[in-house]
C-alpha cells in the first residue's frame, strides 16, 4: 500500500464495556483487506483506523465492528 492511499478514519463505538472488548474489535477490524492499523481507546469509546478506502470503506469497517457484536458509526472527533 503506497501512503497517498491511506485514510485516517474514527469511529464512535457504543456497546463495550470491558477491556477484551477492545482486543475483539481490533483483532475483527485488523484483519480486514485494507487496513493498515486499528487503535480502539476504551475510555473515550473510539475507534481510529488507518486504512486503503478503496479495499476497505467506512461502511465495511462499521459492519466489521457489528460482527464482532458492537455498534459503531463514523465520527469527526
Amino acid at each position: 500500500m503506497t501512503a497517498q492511499n491511506i485514510t485516517h478514519t474514527l469511529l464512535r463505538a457504543e456497546g463495550f464495556s470491558c477491556p477484551s472488548c477492545v482486543t475483539k474489535i481490533e483483532k475483527r477490524v485488523g484483519k480486514m483487506q485494507g487496513v493498515d492499523n486499528v487503535k480502539v481507546h476504551f475510555a473515550s469509546s473510539r475507534i481510529e483506523v488507518d486504512h486503503d478506502e478503496t479495499r476497505a470503506t467506512v461502511d465495511d469497517l462499521v459492519q466489521a465492528v457489528a460482527q464482532a457484536g458492537y455498534t459503531a458509526k463514523p465520527s469527526i472527533f
